[in-house]
């Protein structure tokens, strides 16, 4: 699996997740995003939603673990730590 693999898939359930979860920008970021993962790396995606969506957020990413059948590092904007959300926001590829 690769960054264009993530990206398809990602493109292709995101009417889904926008319906079941309010999703309302995904984006890929870290290892997988810039080429550097190895088959132990988690995904990194940075998610963004409609509405307060609460416990469904982990429902969601215990969602995309299955699918992908890896870790996945779901994260908001709001929770990325200040010294690493310029580099973060920097190299992140929406969907």
């Amino acid at each position: 699996m690769d960054k264009i693999d993530i990206i398809n898939k990602l493109q292709e359930l995101k009417p889904s997740l926008q319906q079941e979860y309010a999703v309302k920008t995904l984006g890929l970021f870290g290892s997988f995003a810039n080429g550097t993962h190895t088959d132990d790396s988690d995904i990194d995606i940075l998610v963004e939603f409609e509405k307060p969506v609460g416990w469904k957020f982990f429902t969601l990413e215990q969602h995309l673990e299955k699918t992908f059948n890896r870790k996945i590092d779901l994260v908001t904007v709001g929770a990325l730590k200040e010294q690493l959300k310029p580099l973060i926001l920097n190299e992140v590829q929406y969907i």
